[in-house]
Parts: structure tokens; sequence; C-alpha cells
């Protein structure tokens, strides 16, 4: 038996004295899943044993261009299931059959053409899932969702499997999901958000859905079905161990060559179905892609997306935005994981644990270390430890829900290093709460950060071009021999989800002295904001349109000082 470690045993502690989620909605939409005795061929044909039991999906409706309306071309769909695998047969029946396109791509490319959609909300905490896409040419996509506003992380990447066919009838899609790439609470019965997607690209681009998807309420995987009949699901213990090994022949001045060898590991545990252990030691991201070249004229810092398997996974847990509007959603935010480990200075080694409990407590916590970076016997960057943690509690099945989350950064500076802050911590709490029959929400966030370090590390802070504490016309204290900083930042939302009539009105404050770059994102401190949006939407067809919508948005940016 593999031995658990302390915070481990937290977490079994806390999911086995949690309550059992509430029961499903009696008027919610519903499919059943057929368990399998043999598991399919997955050769987008419908021959097997299994596809002859399972109930048969019918009711898709159109959601574009008419909300609600009767789709132009009928489509069928099947669930299956074993002890391994999540399986879906989809049927797309076309008249014409030789008109549909079977262009290719590359992976998590989307082109036009027809497209099958398969969502997922395995956990059934109806804000986050999976997307999984199939084109008539077998492209694949997928995505992991949060925030249910459809919010997609397309660097996930899940193993799944998908054939397509091309026939008489139309086109067919055969999905296989390992259910080790889903996490869900593990019990005698489960259920399953889920969704299915139809796009009819030569029909104006015509989409249809399983249950009906209606674009003039906010939210997505709050509008998901229930996949029920999933009886037995297993708690797979999902194991990985991918180690490595480098050797790199270096030539040194003459003709000297020095052989240098490296090597690591990648380890990946699942605790129990929902929640999984991710750690690494000296990681090797060879293979991910390179980042985009950019010219940047500014005195603001680029942002890069994250690529790195290692903390891709489970993105939608860490993520604590501190400006995200409807007017304006940048990419500032208090967990930036890009800040652990660069060109120079490697990461020795990093442990992630994410998940979600039954009773709704989603977790996530983050320990990395790397190492010290030098050049000519020069530290250019000490050795470093950040920390993340990040809980988030649901209530009202996801109506509403708040959490807090904790960043920690600690450098060992020197003297060539003394420019650099040596500590760094945030702590942050947030709430949501939807209210009128879920027609409007209201969001907020406190923060507050604090970070130390020498004069000189603290002087060049005041003068960055997020807080630009020597302006003249800032009117604030610039003292060049402080050696720590404080401040706050401050947000709430109001918005109106649903509806002809939909808007937002938020209110943004953030002290001079905010400040999360060591762990976060922030282009600037001393701010406020007052953002306001009103929008009218016609959602159903008419001889003049499809559908239409108007907007409006205003918004005002001042200084606190």
């Amino acid at each position: 038996m593999i031995p658990l470690t302390p915070v481990a045993a937290i977490v079994l502690a806390l999911q086995t004295a949690s309550s059992p989620r509430p029961p499903t909605a009696p008027n919610a939409t519903t499919a059943v899943a057929q368990r399998a005795t043999t598991p399919p061929v997955i050769d987008g044909k419908d021959n097997d044993a299994v596809w002859r039991l399972a109930p048969v999906i019918k009711d898709f409706r159109q959601f574009q261009p008419t909300e609600d309306g009767a789709p132009s071309l009928p489509t069928e769909a099947k669930v299956a299931y074993d002890d391994q695998n999540l399986y879906v047969f989809v049927r797309a029946f076309d008249s014409h059959p030789d008109s549909i396109k079977k262009l290719l791509a590359r992976r998590d490319v989307r082109i036009c053409c027809d497209q099958i959609k398969i969502v997922i909300d395995s956990y059934h905490d109806r804000r986050t899932g999976f997307e999984f896409a199939v084109n008539p040419g077998g492209v694949k996509r997928d995505y992991a969702m949060y925030g249910d506003d459809q919010q997609e992380d397309d660097a996930w990447d899940g193993v799944w499997e998908v054939a397509t066919q091309v026939d008489s009838l139309g086109w067919t899609a055969e999905f296989r999901f390992p259910l080790s790439q889903l996490r869900y609470a593990h019990g005698p019965s489960n259920v399953f958000g889920f969704a299915i997607w139809r796009d009819i690209d030569r029909h104006g681009g015509e989409r249809v859905g399983w249950p009906v998807y209606r674009p003039s309420r906010r939210g997505f995987v709050s509008q998901l079905g229930d996949l029920v009949g999933l009886e037995g699901l297993p708690a797979p213990r999902r194991v990985e161990f991918a180690p490595y090994a480098v050797t790199k022949n270096v030539p040194e001045a003459g003709f000297q060559h020095n052989q240098k060898f490296d090597g690591g590991a990648d380890i990946k545990y699942g605790i129990t179905s929902n929640i999984t252990v991710d750690a690494t030691v000296n990681p090797d991201f060879g293979q991910v892609d390179a980042d985009p070249s950019v010219v940047n004229l500014t005195s603001f810092e680029t942002f890069y997306q994250e690529r790195r398997p290692f903390f891709v996974e489970g993105t939608g847990i860490f993520s604590f935005p501190v400006d995200c509007s409807a007017v304006n959603c940048g990419p500032e935010g208090l967990f930036y994981s890009r800040r652990i480990g660069h060109d120079l200075s490697r990461i020795l080694g990093a442990a992630k644990i994410s998940g979600r409990l039954a009773s709704g407590l989603t977790i996530g916590a983050v320990e990395g270390v790397t190492k010290r970076a030098e050049v000519g016997g020069a530290t250019v960057d000490p050795l470093t430890n950040y920390g993340v943690l990040r809980l988030s509690q649901d209530l009202r099945k996801g109506q509403s829900g708040f959490g807090v989350m904790a960043t920690a950064v600690n450098r060992n500076v020197d003297q060539f290093t003394d420019g650099l802050r040596d500590q760094a911590y945030v702590g942050a709490a947030d709430f949501r709460h939807r209210f009128h029959g879920g027609t409007y929400e209201l969001t907020g966030s406190l923060d507050f950060s604090t970070v130390g370090g020498s004069a000189a590390a603290i002087n060049a802070t005041q003068r960055k071009s997020t807080h630009l504490y020597q302006r003249p016309d800032n009117h604030l204290n610039y003292d060049s021999t402080r050696t720590s900083l404080s401040g706050n930042s401050e947000e709430i939302l109001l918005t109106r989800r649903s509806g002809f009539i939909q808007g937002q009105t938020s209110y943004l404050r953030r002290s001079p002295g905010f400040e999360v770059n060591d762990l976060g994102f922030l282009f600037s401190a001393n701010q406020q904001q007052w953002n306001n949006w009103v929008s009218l939407n016609w959602t159903q067809q008419t001889k003049t349109f499809q559908r239409a919508l108007w907007n409006f948005n205003w918004w005002q940016y001042w200084t606190t000082s």
C-alpha cells in the first residue's frame, strides 16, 4: 500500500466526513447511460451490442440562429460505460452526405465544417467541466472549463479517443473517455452534467444541442442536462510515472568536450477519484510549444499563456482574477504560474494537490522550489520557494459560493540579488451569489498584499510602472528608505444574467501599494474603475435577421491618491 502524506490524509478525512450530494432536481432533462458488458470498438459504427441496448437521445433543439427552434436535420445519441471508460455514439443525419466537408487541421484548431461536441461536468458542480469536439475529418479539440460562463483553457489536452464515419445517412462520431481523465465523487451511483452540441455549417451556421441551450441566459455549465444510470463506478487509482534522462556533449575551449547528464521525473497519483497529487523533480519542459515572438515597446510586462503540463491541469481551481468585468477582462490575477521557473532558474521540485470533495469544497495547493542561478559566480536568481493555497466552497447547488486564497514567495537573496524582494505574501477572499431565480448575480473580492526586502528592492518596487510613486502628480508618500510595502484591492460586480435586457455594473479599487507580481500578474495599482454594460438581445429569428444584439459600454478610470 502506498503511504499517504499528511495533506492526503487530511483530504481523505474531509471527504469521508462530507455529506452526500443533493438529489437531482426532478424536472431536470436527463439521459440514461447503459452499462456495457463488452466494450464497443471505437470505429464510428454502431454495430456493437451495447449500442443496440442503450437508450436513444433524440430531443435536440436549435439554439442558433433560433433559440429553442426546430433543427433542420435530426440528431441521435447514445451513452454507455464500463469500469474503465465512458462511451458516446452520435448519429448526425444528413440528407446530402456528399456535401459534408472533411477538412484536416492541427489539434485544437477550430476550422469550418460540421462539428460534434460532448460536454461533461463530472463533478456535477454546475460550474466546471470538459469539452471534447470533433469534425467529420477526425480533428480533435478539447478544453477544460471553469467559472460556468464557458471560460475555456485550450492548453489542457486530455487522453481520449474518437472515430468518425461519413455514410449514406450522414456522419457519425464514436467517443471513448477514460474515467481516469474525469474527476468525480466515488459512490454507489453518480450523476454527471452532460450535453451534446452539433454544428451544421452549411445551414447558415446552425447549431443544435441536447438539452436545449439558451443563449439569452448567461451561464453554460449550469444549463447542462443530467446523465444518470452510472452505477458502481470504481475509484480509479491513477498512478503515472514518467522519468527522463538527458545527456549533452558541451564543447569547451580548444578541442575539449564536457559530457553532462541530467534527469528527472513527473509523478501523478490519484488519492481518490476526485483528488489528485502531481509532483515533479527537475522537470524538463522541452516538449512544450515555444512562446510566440512579441515586440513589446511598453513599460508593462507581456502575459504568456501557461502550457507546461504540470501547471495546466486544474488551472480553473487556482483562478482568482483581480480585474474581470463584462467590459474589461484581462489576465491580471493572484496566481500566474509562469513565475515559477524559467530558463535560468530551473525548478528543483514541485508538488500540487487539486480536486473537489463531495461536500462542494474545491481545494488546490502548489509548492515549488527553484534553484539558484548564477552567471560567472554571481547570483542572478536566488533559491526561491513558492506556495499557493486555494479553497472554494459551493452552496445552493453552485448558485452561491465563497473562497479564500493565499500565496507566499520567499527568496534567499544575497549581495548580488539585493535588489529583489525577499518575501511577498497575499491573502484574499471572494464570494458569488445568484438570486431571483438565477437572473441576477452579485460577486466580489477583497485582497491584501505585503512585500518586504532591502531598501533598494522596495525603492525599485515603488518606481516600477505598476506603482510610479515618484510621479509628482501622484501625491504619494514616496520613501526611498522603506523596507516594506502593503496594499489592498476591492472589487464588486452586479450582473443581470438573462432576459432581453442584460447588463452589469462593477467597481474596482486598488491602493497604491497593492503588489502581487511575485506570484501573480498585475499591470497597475493606484487605480479605481467604474464599468457599465447594457445589452439588448433579440434571439428569435425574423425575416430581417437571425439574431441581433445591441451593446452599450461605458467605463471610467481614475487614481486612488
